[in-house]
């Protein structure tokens, strides 16, 4: 059963103009993306930032689903983009975000990224019994 759903579109530039400002870069990085994270979009060279970009949507995609924002209940690093041995990527939840979740009745996520040069896009299903 379908409890709700999440989209959300993040502008590849000013993904990368954050990741790259000198001052705030890395305390954005490691407030928003989990070592996992980091280390698979680094691991990407030219097209990093349009992975960054792809998991700040999913992020993002999950809150709107989860009817919150950035808070007290939900916060960036208990968000979590991982792919299967497939390379399907999938959503994983941790702490307070994953107590919410389960309060909420999701018990699963299904989870599409797409990127251009410019735009990185999530959706996000959140699935009940």
């Amino acid at each position: 059963m379908i409890i709700s759903v999440g989209v959300d579109l993040a502008e590849v530039e000013r993904i990368r103009k954050a990741l790259e400002d000198p001052r705030i870069g890395k305390r954005f990085r490691d407030r928003v993306f989990t070592p996992k994270e980091i280390q698979y979009c680094e691991k990407k060279r030219r097209g990093r930032y349009e992975s960054y970009a792809g998991r700040f949507a999913a992020k993002e995609a999950v809150m709107k689903a989860l009817g919150r924002g950035w808070g007290a209940k939900v916060t960036w690093l208990d968000i979590e983009v991982t792919r299967a041995p497939s390379g399907k990527p999938e959503i994983v939840l941790h702490d307070k975000t994953a107590r919410l979740a389960e309060e909420l009745g999701i018990r699963r996520w299904a989870l599409s990224i797409t990127h251009t040069a410019e735009h990185g896009l999530a959706y996000v299903v959140a699935e009940g019994e």
